[in-house]
C-alpha cells in the first residue's frame, strides 16, 4: 500500500501546478495525483508520491517538473464536443464575421488548451464545408497547449477507432479521414489549416496575435478566481472588436471580469463588452 501523502508533499505538488499551469487542486483531489502520476512513479522507480515530491525539490528537476505538469493537465478531448458551440460557430458566428469583412480579409481562430487537436480539427471541418461562403479568404486555426505529447499527436492527426467514434459523424469520418491500419489519419488539407504551438495560458499571449474567435472550453474550471480573471482579460486583449469567445457549459465570465458580455440568448458565448470595443480592429491579418 502506498504511503499516505504528507502535507509537505501535497504542498509541493499544489504550488508547482498552480505556478506552472494555473491548476488548483484541493486535498480532496489527492486521487488525481495518484492516478495521473502513477506512470511517472513507475518510470522513476519511486515507491510513492512523497518520494516524487522529494525528487522535485532537488536541483535539476526541470524535466521531471514538465512531465508532472503535463500529466496533471492533460484532459480528454473529442470531436465536436458539446455540439452547440460548433453549431453556433457555423450558423451564426461565421456568417456575421464574413459579412463584417471585405472579400479576401482573413479570419483567425484560436483553440486554447487544444490537447490532441480534436477541437481544432472540428473547426477545420466546419470551415471546409463553408468554403463557398468564405471565398478566397484565408482562415488560420491556431491550437495551443502546454503538453508536448498532446501537441505532437495533434500535429500528426492520427486517431484511434475509439477516438473517431466519439462525436464524429460517420459522414465526416469517411470524408475527412483515411484508414491507416487500426487508426485513422485526418486529411492533409485539414492538417494544413491548423498550426499547433506550445503555449501557456498564464504567459504573455501577445505573440499569438489577434483572433476573431477563441475557443477556451473546459479550462477555466481548473483555475481559482484570480487566475480566471487574469486569463480572461489576457484573452480579451487578443480579440477583435466583434470577436467571440466560447467557454465550456460550466464556465462563465460573470462575476469574474467586465471585459466580456454574454451574447443574448446563447449559453457559453461571449463578445467583448462595449467599453472594450473602442479602437479595436474588426479584422486582422495573420500573426
Amino acid at each position: 500500500m502506498s504511503a499516505v501523502l504528507t502535507v509537505n508533499a501535497f504542498e509541493t505538488f499544489s504550488q508547482l501546478l498552480k505556478a506552472r499551469s494555473g491548476l488548483v487542486i484541493g486535498q480532496d483531489k489527492t486521487y488525481l495525483l495518484e492516478t495521473r502520476l502513477a506512470a511517472i512513479l513507475r518510470r522513476e522507480k519511486l515507491p510513492d508520491l512523497n518520494a516524487l515530491a522529494e525528487r522535485l525539490r532537488r536541483p535539476g528537476a526541470d524535466a521531471l517538473t514538465r512531465d508532472i505538469v503535463e500529466a496533471m493537465t492533460t484532459n480528454e478531448s473529442f470531436f465536436f464536443r458539446d455540439d452547440k458551440p460548433f453549431q453556433h460557430f457555423r450558423a451564426q458566428a461565421l456568417p456575421r464575421l464574413i459579412a463584417a469583412r471585405g472579400p479576401g480579409v482573413g479570419l483567425r481562430v484560436w483553440s486554447a488548451a487544444s490537447s490532441s487537436g480534436q477541437e481544432a480539427y472540428s473547426l477545420a471541418m466546419i470551415l471546409t464545408e463553408c468554403k463557398a461562403a468564405l471565398g478566397t479568404r484565408k482562415v488560420d486555426i491556431v491550437g495551443t497547449d502546454i503538453a508536448r505529447e498532446q501537441l505532437t499527436r495533434a500535429k500528426e492527426g492520427l486517431y484511434t477507432q475509439f477516438e473517431v467514434q466519439r462525436g464524429l459523424p460517420v459522414q465526416m469520418l469517411m470524408r475527412y479521414f483515411r484508414k491507416e491500419e487500426a487508426n485513422w489519419r485526418i486529411a492533409d488539407s485539414l492538417r494544413a489549416m491548423a498550426q499547433f504551438r506550445e503555449f501557456n495560458l498564464l504567459g504573455d499571449l501577445r505573440p499569438l496575435g489577434m483572433f476573431d474567435v477563441v475557443f477556451c472550453r473546459n479550462v477555466l474550471i481548473y483555475f481559482d478566481q484570480d487566475t480566471k480573471k487574469r486569463v480572461l482579460e489576457a484573452i480579451a486583449a487578443q480579440m477583435t472588436a466583434d470577436g467571440l469567445l466560447y467557454l465550456g457549459g460550466a464556465e462563465t465570465v460573470l462575476g469574474i471580469t467586465a471585459k466580456f458580455a454574454p451574447v443574448p440568448g446563447e449559453r457559453g458565448v461571449y463578445g467583448l463588452a462595449s467599453t472594450q470595443r473602442e479602437r479595436r480592429p474588426l479584422a486582422v491579418g495573420a500573426a
